[in-house]
């Protein structure tokens, strides 16, 4: 069965879940941020496929979230390190943690906490404007068509009621 592609949709939501494809693809990455390297550790921690985590890896590296290193020669095997696009996945990661944390975490509290070095607290993320600096919520914040936006699409009567809604989405 082929899957839906959301890779040229006008929409970088849809085109990121097309990237990730499936729940292993953020779980590998999350691994990768707390210090995973190499195969076997992956396929250890997480208790996946073997065949299933070659081919996320594959798409990782693919995609330029991680770059293959070899650390051995015969036979060659690689560490899987975050690049720069990869890295900056974090953010995703941590905005999905803090959802969990809030609502899918027990009576104990969150499983996880993230420890920020910078000013030596522990902290959790927070959707901030980066004009303003304050936080961003559902009731205050709409899309709206941005420059990349296929023009021949944002002409159209659906899309140009979708993004023409009031102001609050809280309503």
């Amino acid at each position: 069965m082929r899957r839906t592609s959301f890779a040229n949709w006008p929409c970088s939501i849809a085109r990121t879940m097309d990237l990730l494809g499936d729940w292993w693809t953020p779980m590998v990455l999350r691994e990768a941020f707390y210090g995973i390297k190499r195969f076997d550790a992956f396929q250890q921690e997480l208790g996946i496929a073997r065949n299933t985590l070659t081919d996320r890896l594959r798409r990782l590296v693919d995609e330029g979230l991680l770059e293959k290193r070899p650390y051995q020669r015969q036979p060659v095997r690689y560490d899987y390190v975050l690049t720069e696009k990869g890295r900056d996945f974090f953010g995703v990661l941590a905005a999905m943690n803090q959802w969990g944390d809030r609502w899918l975490s027990g009576e104990a509290g969150p499983p996880i906490v993230f420890h920020h070095g910078t000013c030596g607290h522990d902290s959790h993320a927070e959707v901030v404007c980066a004009a303003c600096r304050e936080p961003m919520t559902s009731g205050d914040t709409r899309p709206r068509l941005g420059p990349g936006y296929p023009p021949r699409l944002a002409e159209l009567p659906d899309v140009q009621r979708r993004f023409n809604r009031p102001d609050s989405l809280d309503e």
